[in-house]
């Protein structure tokens, strides 16, 4: 399963380490506040995931470093992504210029009005975010805004 945390032995393993510690305890701090906002016990989580209950509860409180197979579980657990999980992880690097269109556009799954859908979607909420949560904005973008790109 995961590794358990090595011990320091000089001054830079050390603060290496306390980094480490760091981002573990804030990727279990997220395991759990997903866990908890997807109305979610310990257990039920750890049965989902098909990983035991004393090895969720150290990976949430920063114990334990879970490995990529494990972090995949949970996600799907949860019901979010892996990618999530593995860049709060440090497995990978967050890429800020990921492009949520173009993927949507790639996926073969979608029907044409559903991908639409989605965009349109996506797009309202990144404009209500320019604008402040829960303040109006000016219009919401219609399918012919984005066709017509």
């Amino acid at each position: 399963m995961g590794d358990d945390i090595p011990k320091a032995t000089n001054r830079k393993d050390k603060l290496d380490l306390a980094a480490g510690r760091l981002k573990l305890g804030e990727l279990g701090s997220f395991i759990r506040e997903q866990r908890r906002g997807a109305r979610l016990s310990l257990r039920k989580l750890s049965d989902l995931a098909g990983i035991s209950n004393p090895y969720l509860s150290q990976i949430e409180r920063g114990l334990r470093k879970p490995s990529a197979e494990i972090l995949q579980a949970i996600a799907k657990a949860l019901s979010i992504s892996s990618e999530t999980l593995y860049v709060r992880a440090g497995i990978l690097e967050e890429s800020r210029d990921h492009d949520l269109v173009a993927e949507i556009l790639k996926d073969m799954k979608l029907s044409e009005r559903q991908k639409q859908n989605l965009i349109e979607t996506y797009r309202n909420y990144v404009e209500l975010n320019q604008f402040g949560a829960g303040e109006p904005h000016e219009r919401a973008a219609s399918v012919q805004d984005l066709t017509n790109e």
